[in-house]
């Protein structure tokens, strides 16, 4: 009798050592949605540097913005750090109203349109029509669903474009760019900055006369609802997170023009950028 009373008390001390440790890692662990935008994985994998320095445990899940948005409203995920307001992501805000929270502003300069190369000689949307042929009637898109492709569904019915809307990536997207620049030909694509291509290439964003695509946005942290509650000091953490031009532009084309994994090269950026790092890590929190 003595062995088996025993032996429970062992199971039962086991099984609270489980649940405990359980409860622990899941408290420690943050999962950050991003989508293969560059500006995107840029941050993302930024953030997940600076919260693994800091001993939690990082979860990244790679969809499409609608999906993205919808786990975050049934917190399936705690974090997207891509978020484009007042007008690419608008809809989403509005659809998912009460089931996401702010976490701070990581940019405040980017923006979407229709994008050519410098040497195309138009420089409004409106003129896109006189040269149909020569654009083989195509605008070069990235993912269905997100906000820029919308804008651009309602921009073709607006100016009356006699064109097609390509569903692609924003990798597929600036692979074709590439390919229509090196052989000098024209090509229309959605574009935004901040992104790495304006470095590379010679490009310009066509006029929107209608406005169609907004000016100047803001790329916001942002999280399910209550994650400010449960994890304060990541939140602020992430929320004290903010780039210049500069900042911004360094880390995408560093993980764009290395041929290292995108942990390495933010690792290394992270190094180099120790001060502006540190100033973002709350004090009650710093080692």
């Amino acid at each position: 009798m003595k062995i088996n009373k025993i032996s429970f008390f062992i199971v039962w001390l086991a099984g609270v050592m489980i649940f405990t440790s359980c409860g622990h890692l899941s408290d420690n662990k943050i999962r950050i949605a991003y989508t293969n935008w560059a500006e995107g994985i840029a941050v993302t994998y930024l953030a997940r540097e600076i919260l693994v320095e800091q001993g939690y445990q990082v979860e990244l899940l790679n969809a499409d913005v609608a999906p993205i948005f919808a786990s975050l409203a049934r917190a399936k995920a705690d974090v997207f750090m891509d978020s484009w307001l007042p007008a690419t992501h608008a809809d989403y805000f509005k659809k998912y109203d009460g089931k996401l929270e702010f976490l701070g502003q990581v940019y405040d300069s980017a923006r979407i349109g229709l994008v050519v190369p410098d040497y195309v000689p138009i420089q409004t949307i409106e003129e896109l029509n006189q040269h149909t042929e020569r654009f083989s009637g195509e605008i070069v898109g990235i993912d269905a669903g997100t906000g820029i492709m919308k804008h651009t569904e309602r921009g073709i019915l607006e100016y009356g474009l006699d064109y097609e809307l390509m569903i692609s990536s924003g990798p597929a997207m600036t692979a074709l760019l590439k390919k229509a620049i090196d052989r000098g030909e024209w090509i229309v694509v959605t574009g935004w900055t901040p992104h790495w291509m304006f470095d590379r290439f010679n490009l310009k964003v066509l006029a929107d006369s209608k406005n169609i695509y907004g000016t100047s946005e803001s790329i916001h942290a942002i999280a399910r609802k209550g994650f400010s509650e449960q994890y304060p000091l990541v939140a602020s953490l992430l929320g004290n997170i903010h780039l210049s031009d500069s900042e911004i532009g360094s880390l995408m084309r560093a993980i764009e023009e290395t041929r290292g994994t995108e942990k390495d090269v933010v690792r290394q950026w992270v190094s180099e950028h120790r001060k502006l790092v540190d100033s973002w890590i709350p004090e009650m929190k710093k080692k």
